[in-house]
């Protein structure tokens, strides 16, 4: 089940891709839907193409798309695991794709999608195969050998069962105890028989060890004035991040405050957060609860900003920062995470089509539009969403005038909503993946 439909354009750069906590795979594929070699499939096990356009990283795969090889077609994207939402984030950490599968009891590995060439640029399509004989058979099927071990004496083996494609279902070989990591699959070269008396075995995970540890790991979070450097497979870089929506007047401007840390902290902005809106941005890795509440002037916890268990979780918002005190907020998490508070100019813009997954802060400068949603409800099914639109003309502070509920329902919706010309600000709240289409009325 996914929620962008095939042939929908992504920018041709860097793109990381991951499914939470599902290890991702990607092949690649020439013309004849095909690997050309055993160098074609990236993975745990193996973590870096030869041309270097694609790599494996902290269960991520990083995808530069404007590196990729001429006579590469198609890169798909598989996971050792029944199901699982996949997305994939360009370096100003927007979202460009997505896609959710259910996932079942009778498999084992699955392929999301894949990424595939159309004149001159690249699309993203989503996919639904299952393979219930795990990645083996996954990998199979895009021409990768996969090398068997012996079997033991005295024992026989049944032949791997072969792909699943809903609604088709297959007869069991054998029980399925679980996902098939992507580190126990032992290629041999497609080429070449394996040599005598073993099989070839995949290189050493070298591409594991050198990436840098927990960017909370050397300190404190929560540190007034000295924020901890944050972990640049979470966020970018400020300098790339900082980027201001000329003409924006709702907010101060100031110069972005960034926090890291692990577990549930307390942080407090520095004097240079100045009062008013502010944007909040939050990243949070791996799964467990995560919750984000601001502190009163009593210390006593508000209503929370953010309050998921969706793995891997990316959010913003926009909060006030009060005028008598420090902006608080307690972080409530099992992981590490990365919190960033920057003016709301810096969020991210309404454009004509786009894909995102949970809460998120949009600017509209557009005229007078119609906002067709597409929201497929949570990974576990139901979810609610919701839209909040805030007129901003004349506004020092998110208030009841020019205030819209412009949605809230639950459950999956396919739903057009009307919008007001900009300059406005869009709190979006959502409970899994969701995509937007803009048409302008023309008045």
């Amino acid at each position: 089940m996914g929620h962008i439909a095939n042939s929908s354009w992504v920018p041709s750069v860097t793109l990381r891709v991951g499914a939470g906590s599902v290890e991702v795979a990607a092949l690649l594929l020439g013309a004849d839907g095909r690997v050309r070699g055993d160098a074609d499939m990236v993975f745990e096990g193996q973590p870096a193409h030869p041309s270097g356009a694609v790599r494996h990283e902290k269960a991520s795969l990083v995808l530069a798309l404007h590196e990729v090889e001429a006579e590469v077609e198609r890169i798909v994207i598989a996971g050792s695991a029944g199901g699982g939402s996949m997305a994939a984030m360009a370096p100003d950490r927007t979202v460009v794709a997505t896609w959710m599968m259910p996932g079942t009891d009778k498999a084992s590995a699955v392929v999301f999608g894949e990424f595939f060439r159309e004149s001159g640029g690249w699309k993203f399509g989503g996919l639904e195969k299952e393979y219930a004989s795990g990645l083996a058979g996954l990998v199979t099927a895009y021409g990768v050998e996969v090398a068997e071990d012996e079997p033991a004496a005295g024992r026989t083996e049944k032949p791997a069962p072969g792909l699943l494609e809903k609604p088709a279902v297959e007869a069991a070989a054998a029980p399925v105890t679980g996902p098939v990591p992507l580190a126990g699959v032992v290629k041999v070269p497609m080429h070449a028989p394996p040599t005598a008396g073993g099989h070839q075995g995949t290189p050493g995970g070298a591409g594991g060890s050198g990436t840098p540890g927990a960017s909370g790991s050397t300190g404190r979070a929560g540190t007034v004035g000295t924020p901890i450097a944050p972990d640049p497979s979470v966020f970018p870089p400020v300098e790339r991040e900082y980027r201001l929506l000329e003409g924006w007047e709702f907010g101060p401007v100031f110069k972005p405050f960034t926090v890291t840390g692990r577990g549930s902290d307390v942080i407090t902005t520095p004097g240079r957060v100045p009062a008013g809106p502010v944007l909040f941005e939050v990243a949070h890795q791996g799964g467990g609860h995560f919750a984000v509440v601001p502190l009163d002037k009593r210390n006593k916890e508000g209503t929370s900003l953010f309050n998921t268990t969706v793995p891997d979780y990316r959010g913003s918002t926009v909060t006030p920062a009060p005028e008598d005190r420090p902006l608080r907020l307690r972080l409530i998490g099992e992981n590490d995470w990365v919190a960033r508070v920057k003016p709301v100019a810096a969020a991210r813009r309404l454009e004509p089509a786009m894909a995102g997954y949970g809460d998120e802060a949009l600017l509209h400068l557009g005229g007078a539009a119609d906002l067709r949603v597409d929201f497929k409800g949570s990974p576990g099914g139901g979810g609610s969403i919701a839209l909040w639109v805030h007129e901003v003309t004349g506004q020092t502070q998110l208030t009841h005038v020019g205030r819209t509920l412009a949605l809230n329902t639950s459950g999956r919706i396919l739903q057009t909503v009307p919008l007001p010309p900009g300059p406005a600000l869009l709190l979006l709240i959502a409970d899994g993946p969701w995509s937007l289409t803009v048409r302008e009325v023309g008045f």
